[in-house]
Parts: structure tokens; sequence; C-alpha cells
């Protein structure tokens, strides 16, 4: 199954009403939203009450991508404002069963981001607690760049592994 998650992180946030309506009149699926916190990845986005104002303007699934250092002390906050899967880097995480756990127990979908210069084998002990698996082509933290060839690699291991 195919699913289209346009990203709003390229959005013009003050036609924010109109670029969301634009995107469910397109057909997406879900909103892919980028929270980075500055130190996890160098920028900076927006957080938990962006998106629970975004929930009142779309009722699309919500993907909140958090590329934030030790998601664990983020996912409260991230669990009531709309989110209805968080997706948390592999690599910012020192205790990934109680960040799964944690979700779950939330009833949020759990979604893992692998950066592109991590082993796809990580995930190996996580695949049937996952929901979403999210292989970056590009470093984290910024757009405009150029797609990483090798990834795909790494995309039809985990597809197989997954399957």
């Amino acid at each position: 199954m195919v699913l289209v998650a346009p990203s709003l992180l390229s959005a013009d946030f003050s036609k924010l009403r109109e670029e969301v309506l634009a995107l469910e009149t397109a057909g997406a699926d879900m909103l892919h939203l980028d929270i980075m916190d500055g130190h996890f990845v160098p920028n900076l986005s927006f957080g938990p009450d962006f998106v629970r104002q975004l929930r009142s303007l779309s009722k699309l699934f919500f993907d909140v991508h958090l590329m934030v250092a030790e998601p664990l002390n983020f996912l409260p906050m991230f669990a009531d404002c709309g989110a209805d899967m968080l997706t948390v880097h592999y690599e910012a995480c020192s205790d990934l069963p109680v960040v799964i756990r944690t979700l779950k127990n939330h009833d949020i979908k759990v979604g893992i981001s692998l950066k592109p210069n991590t082993d796809a084998e990580v995930l190996q002990p996580y695949l049937s607690a996952l929901d979403h698996i999210l292989i970056m082509t590009v470093e984290p933290g910024f757009g405009g760049q150029k797609f990483m060839d090798d990834c795909a690699e790494k995309i039809a291991l985990i597809k197989s592994k997954a399957s």
C-alpha cells in the first residue's frame, strides 16, 4: 500500500489553512510534521502548540516526526496535542523499548526513523512493534539536499524483513 504524506515544513505559514486544504483536496493520506529541537538537528521548527492548532484545521492523519534529542522527554507533550503517530529517531533514543511502550500506552502509532548511515539491522528486534519506518535519504534537519542513492538498498532490506 502506498500512502502520500507531504511535509508541511515548506508550507507558507501565513496561508496554512489554505495549504492544508489544498493537500487534503489533492488526496494526501496524512500530514508529515517535522519537529526539530536545535540539538539532534541544528534547525528549529515548531512545537506541540502548533500541532494542536493545526489539528483544528485538518482531520488528516498526523505523523509527527520528532527530530529531537531524547524523544522520551518530548512524548508527554506531543502525545496530547493531536498526533496520530510519533516517529522518533533510533539514533536519538537511549531506551527505545521504553519509547515504544510509552507510545503504545498513549494509543499512538509508533514510527522509527533511521539516518542515512545507520545500519538497517538495528531495527530487527523492534520490527513487530512498529507501525511505520522512515528511512532518511538525506541528513535530517535541512531541506533541499541531494537524494542519497545508497539508501535504496536499506529500504529494500527493511521491506524484505518487515514483510
